[in-house]
């Protein structure tokens, strides 16, 4: 019998320490050095005028979105700036000079691109011609497109069970494309549609479905500048979403309070230079954070119990601190609170959470003093065992206090990839929507599938067992993104074929099928013609605002194409002409999307109109009160209960955090300079009296271990660094850590991973 085929791939790369160079972490976030770190990116990887070109136009009215988070654009934005580093970073990694084809495939096998490290494979540059990796090759051939299409489309022929095929969806696409993606899907017959909220915002979805009646957050951008209380709960802004701090520094000039809880103290929240503000750039900056909780890790039910709680006794000396108004005529469940509430003391709360009584007290004062209150959140609570839970006893203070449904208050879930709220509204999720499905029927022509598909956890198990057998990947790197890297891993190996649509080589097109595909696309900044006629696209931010995006950029190749024409001319392919939907039509024109997007998809009206501009808002319920969905037609109140992790004596609670120079698991750069890391990526950081207690010196290097169901996952060689974290936790970088998170561990009712509280051990090497 025949040897089966393997490559010798390597899932982390060749692991070695690149030359740490520790300094103070900052105490200012953006000012010159952003500006300077921004332009130095694009410079470096576009060139001055073409990075001063697309700088300028990004963000702007005609503009282009920013490929990177999906915070919204004000209706005034900066004409010389509306962008943040991290922005600026995103552009001049897409539109970089650097090329890589078939040449460079031809000299480099998979095996050895496997051994350089996340930085190194995206630093290679921009694919610009579609490849395909064949069943016992180790380097990577040019196809030519109706050949790849053909391919897949035999692939899909040949399955048992249209089932047996996955599509993955990243949010680094459009509306246009992801509902294209969607409808062949389920043209196909499946629902086998996992994306990127799976893995981090899926908890934010079912935590506000089932408490307010929409997976959304309420909020407009306005809001946030006149609210006089904002809760910034389990994120770090200055790295991840630069542009909130621009809202959050307007709210506080307007007299507003910014209270930060997370384990770690993160510059932007400590003080913010305004790029785009003089005289914040040449004076001290604004300080944004009046309040910092150092919250143990996972101990929100806690801390949000222990507010309650002190809200409560303050209302009855005083019943003006709760909104008994908004209570009695909007919310259910009330009288059950309460009577949870009495179950806890203060001390023992104030215990489990590690915050002093001080600033507790002070929290709740603001919180008890006003009633206009915007709670933000982001991934710092999303991925618990937890997660949903955390989330409904921070809406339970909202509730309470009447901030729903009205100017200057509500829910703000900041999402974190520039469209992943967009590519959900327009249908790529899993379970079955009834309402969906009957206008499917009613303007495409086709029965869609009445069977519920895989999530990412699923979808990894099916691939895992071998009941899935394609997998096509719209955008991202899901083998590092996901958790269990290693598991992940065996479960695309199993592939029969793996589809990459991408723009740039990451670990996912190395980790593959027995056959891979390599489709290499547009970006978000490049010039999209069809027919002489120049295209658009829209998405929606995390405010769920619909605009447009106009690329201007040449793009990197003549034999690259557009994420709508991809998915168009497969599904062109795969129906032989013969389907209710004029596919190719809708690859050579994206007006004709939008059109089908406003027959089939609630909410969306006249939108290749509507979007321009500034854009328009998607219907939400909550901001008119109007919980009719909901049982007894009321938001609902939550019961929650608190965390149990069953720790050990030697061990700890992990978890997982981005870099300065790193965007989801995109990595720009080797630093993480506002806590003070320079050159290095493989860190761990610890609180100076486990260190001690555990015999650790600075610098001294370490193993993590994961026990999980009897299973020991293990992560090589970290550099210990003390640094100001709650006693008993710690915190290192993804996706160098995402392989000790068990992909059968996760939150409750959401799936999504629990790579925020991940029990570890230290073993000193």
């Amino acid at each position: 019998m025949e040897k089966e085929f393997k490559r010798n791939i390597s899932l982390t790369g060749n692991i070695q320490f690149t030359g740490l160079r520790l300094k103070e972490p900052m105490h200012t976030a953006a000012g010159f050095l952003g500006v300077k770190e921004a332009l130095r990116h694009g410079f470096k990887e576009m060139g001055i005028v073409r990075s001063m070109k697309a700088l300028l136009e990004m963000n702007q009215e005609d503009g282009f979105r920013c490929p990177s988070c999906a915070w919204p654009v004000p209706e005034h934005p900066s004409k010389v700036a509306e962008y943040c580093e991290n922005g600026a970073k995103a552009l001049a990694d897409e539109a970089t000079h650097e090329h890589i084809g078939a040449e460079f495939f031809s000299k480099h096998s998979v095996e050895e691109l496997s051994q350089l490290s996340d930085y190194e494979l995206n630093k290679l540059g921009r694919i610009i011609e579609p490849m395909v990796l064949k069943p016992g090759k180790v380097h990577y051939e040019p196809i030519a497109w109706q050949e790849a299409f053909d391919l897949l489309s035999d692939e899909l022929h040949q399955l048992n069970d249209p089932n047996e095929a996955i599509f993955y969806t990243s949010g680094r696409s459009s509306n246009e494309a992801a509902y294209l993606y969607g409808m062949f899907a389920r043209a196909l017959g499946t629902n086998n549609m996992p994306d990127c909220s799976n893995m981090c915002h899926e908890s934010s979805g079912v935590a506000l479905s089932e408490t307010l009646g929409i997976g959304k957050g309420s909020v407009t951008l306005d809001d946030l500048y006149g609210a006089e209380v904002i809760l910034v709960v389990g994120q770090n802004p200055g790295t991840n979403h630069p542009r909130m701090l621009s809202a959050l520094e307007k709210c506080k000039k307007n007299g507003g309070k910014v209270i930060s809880i997370n384990p770690l103290a993160e510059t932007g929240l400590a003080n913010f230079k305004n790029p785009q503000n003089v005289s914040d750039m040449l004076g001290g900056g604004q300080p944004i954070a009046d309040l910092h909780l150092p919250v143990r890790i996972n101990e929100d039910i806690a801390l949000a119990k222990l507010i309650l709680k002190k809200l409560v006794a303050l209302d009855a000396k005083n019943s003006n601190v709760l909104d008994h108004e908004f209570i009695v005529e909007y919310v259910d469940g009330y009288d059950e609170l309460l009577e949870d509430l009495k179950r806890y003391d203060y001390e023992t709360l104030q215990r489990r959470i590690g915050v002093s009584m001080r600033k507790i007290d002070k929290t709740v004062r603001l919180l008890a003093e006003n009633s206009k209150i915007v709670i933000c959140w982001a991934m710092g609570i999303t991925q618990h065992k937890n997660a949903v839970e955390c989330i409904q006893e921070y809406v339970n203070i909202l509730l309470l206090k009447g901030a729903i449904g009205k100017p200057f208050a509500g829910t703000c879930p900041v999402r974190g990839h520039s469209n992943v709220q967009g590519d959900r509204s327009v249908g790529i999720h899993h379970f079955v929507n009834e309402g969906l499905n009957h206008r499917i029927r009613e303007h495409l022509g086709f029965e869609p599938p009445a069977q519920r598909g895989y999530d990412v956890v699923e979808a990894i198990h099916a691939m895992h067992e071998n009941k899935a057998k394609v997998f096509v990947c719209l955008g991202g790197n899901f083998a590092m993104a996901a958790s269990d890297t290693a598991y992940t891993a065996k479960a695309l190996q199993n592939c029969s074929l793996t589809v990459q649509i991408s723009t740039k080589l990451n670990r996912s097109h190395l980790i593959t099928g027995k056959t891979a595909l390599l489709l290499p696309t547009f970006g978000r900044s490049e010039k999209d013609e069809k027919n002489g006629s120049l295209q658009f696209l829209t998405m929606e931010s995390s405010t769920g605002k619909v605009r447009q995006s106009k690329g201007l950029l040449k793009p990197a190749s003549e034999h690259i194409k557009s994420e709508p024409e991809i998915i168009a001319l497969l599904a062109h392919t795969y129906f032989k002409g013969k389907h209710p939907m004029d596919w190719k039509a809708l690859g050579a024109d994206y007006n004709l999307i939008r059109s089908l997007i406003d027959k089939t998809v609630k909410g969306f009206k006249n939108t290749s109109e509507q979007s321009k501009g500034f854009g328009y808002y998607l219907p939400n319920n909550v901001r008119n009160r109007d919980f009719r969905m909901l049982p007894n037609g009321m938001a609902q109140l939550t019961i929650n209960t608190l965390p149990d992790h069953g720790l050990k004596m030697n061990e700890f609670l992990l978890m997982t955090i981005r870099s300065h120079d790193q965007f989801n698991t995109t990595i720009y750069g080797l630093n993480d300079r506002y806590r003070g890391v320079h050159n290095e990526r493989r860190v761990v950081f610890m609180n100076q009296d486990d260190m001690e207690q555990h015999q650790l010196k600075k610098l001294d290097v370490v193993n993590l271990h994961s026990e999980y169901d009897g299973i020991q996952r293990t992560a090589e060689q970290f550099l210990v660094i003390p640094y100001e974290i709650p006693k008993g936790n710690m915190a290192a970088y993804f996706p160098e850590t995402n392989l000790l998170v068990p992909h059968n561990h996760f939150a409750d009712k959401s799936q999504t991973p629990i790579s925020k509280s991940i029990k570890v051990t230290v073993e000193k090497i």
